[in-house]
């Protein structure tokens, strides 16, 4: 018999709030501060985390890093050729050259999705370091990419898939395992 939805939930809402406290804490730590941080998400789940882990480093600093929206779009090298891909507005409303960025995605897997984001980012400028935020990191890397901030380690399949739920888009706060279609 088939499962549909879930395998599993392996992070509820406080554990997700905990997670991002916890990589903002490290990052004003690794940047001594929030004064040249900027936070950029990657469209589509990356974004609202950006959004949330800015307000946090916010609520602890006393400033809201700038946040910025990214389209990886026409960067990517692993969807056909013959799809046209889903167009997302890019909005990063501040110079991100000499500027500590925080790049921000939902789930860390192959590494396509960051190093096509590297690529769009240093099309926008030249920032004095960029670093990676990722709520989940999952293995299977295929190129050499690591996450400098992680939520959470979710060994995994590859027959398996890791949604991250946020509340602005989904309704709730969760990462769920899920059995990929065959």
């Amino acid at each position: 018999m088939e499962q549909f939805g879930p395998k599993a939930t392996i992070m509820d809402g406080d554990a997700m709030r905990r997670a991002v406290m916890r990589i903002a804490h490290e990052i004003l730590e690794r940047n001594e501060g929030a004064e040249n941080l900027c936070v950029v998400g990657i469209v589509s789940r990356g974004v609202p985390l950006a959004e949330i882990l800015s307000k946090q480093i916010g609520e602890i600093e006393g400033q809201c890093p700038p946040v910025g929206k990214l389209d990886i779009s026409f960067y990517r090298d692993d969807i056909s050729r013959s799809i046209a891909p889903v167009l997302h507005a890019t909005n990063i409303p501040f110079d991100i050259s000499r500027r500590d960025i925080v790049l921000v995605d939902d789930v860390l897997y192959t590494g396509r999705t960051v190093r096509s984001a590297l690529d769009a980012l240093m099309d926008l400028g030249r920032p004095r370091t960029v670093q990676l935020a990722v709520m989940i990191d999952r293995g299977h890397r295929e190129l050499p990419i690591r996450a400098d901030y992680v939520g959470k380690n979710v060994p995994s399949s590859r027959n398996e898939a890791v949604r991250v739920h946020i509340k602005e888009m989904d309704g709730e706060n969760s990462v769920t395992i899920w059995n990929r279609d065959e």
